[in-house]
């Protein structure tokens, strides 16, 4: 029997035993009206790093609570309505150039900001699991590409380095194109090695991005199919898709003219979160 990791298990429970909102913590079926109460309650609590209200947990009936795992089952959905609508969702797509006449677009989930931005920190540097059930909810507003399927596509995520990922302890961009595999039922391509040792892209400017980006990736086979949907969890300035995308390219095409004449692929590109609003 395969075993689950924990994270998996923690999804598990998250999505189908746990019917509370994974944001406010109040149950996911609560009504509109009482919603709003809990989460001006929830916000005040946050601010001040009080537990959220428990309150209105405690006024459920055991049959209310059969009723609300029941509605679990048949919804996708990890957060409550009111904390749903509370999230810009889908920004507009932006485009970065990565050779002439060919532009990459960048799709993002949300914007990195609150409560996003502090899921994924969590997530990424102190390994707080109890965030990814957030950061699932944020994948699953990405819709499946028109016309991409398992049999056309694979999913590009952004590889990382044999260090950083020492250093790390494990590689969440992995573990969250996992999730996005399986909510567009696409399968993840491996193909690719990061072969820098760059340092972080935070704080940077765009054109440094890119010079700390010089060669590198590099592709370790040929991909299966001619559509590639890259994914990363946070996009700033598209600087690493953009060198990620690069890599799929000849290099001699990258400065050519003619390029779009020389790329056999389909690219587009992908993210959790884009990090500006301008």
């Amino acid at each position: 029997m395969r075993r689950l990791a924990p994270y998996q298990t923690g999804l598990w429970l998250a999505e189908y035993m746990d019917m509370r909102c994974q944001l406010c913590r109040i149950y996911r079926s609560t009504p509109q009206s009482q919603l709003l109460h809990h989460q001006t309650q929830f916000r005040l609590d946050n601010i001040t790093n009080v537990p959220p209200t428990r309150t209105a947990l405690k006024q459920h009936s055991f049959l209310t609570d059969i009723i609300h795992q029941a509605n679990s089952y048949l919804s996708s959905g990890l957060l409550c309505d009111h904390c749903h609508n509370d999230i810009t969702w889908l920004p507009r797509p932006f485009e970065v150039d990565i050779a002439p006449s060919i532009s990459l677009s960048i799709q993002a989930s949300t914007y990195y900001e609150y409560p996003i931005r502090q899921a994924i920190r969590a997530f990424k540097h102190q390994e707080d699991m109890t965030k990814l059930p957030l950061l699932l909810h944020a994948i699953r507003q990405l819709p499946r590409p028109h016309g991409c399927h398992r049999n056309n596509s694979v999913i590009v995520a952004m590889p990382t380095t044999v260090q950083r990922l020492a250093k790390r302890g494990f590689d969440p961009v992995s573990i969250l194109s996992a999730q996005l595999s399986k909510h567009w039922q696409i399968p993840v391509w491996q193909g690719i090695e990061r072969i820098d040792d760059t340092v972080s892209q935070q704080g940077l400017s765009r054109a440094e991005r890119l010079s700390n980006l010089d060669n590198a990736f590099a592709l370790i086979e040929k991909p299966p199919t001619k559509r590639l949907l890259l994914f990363d969890d946070v996009s700033t300035t598209g600087a690493s898709l953009q060198a990620l995308a690069r890599a799929f390219i000849p290099p001699a095409a990258v400065k050519s003219a003619t390029a779009s004449s020389h790329s056999s692929y389909q690219i587009s590109a992908y993210v959790l979160a884009h990090g500006s609003k301008s």
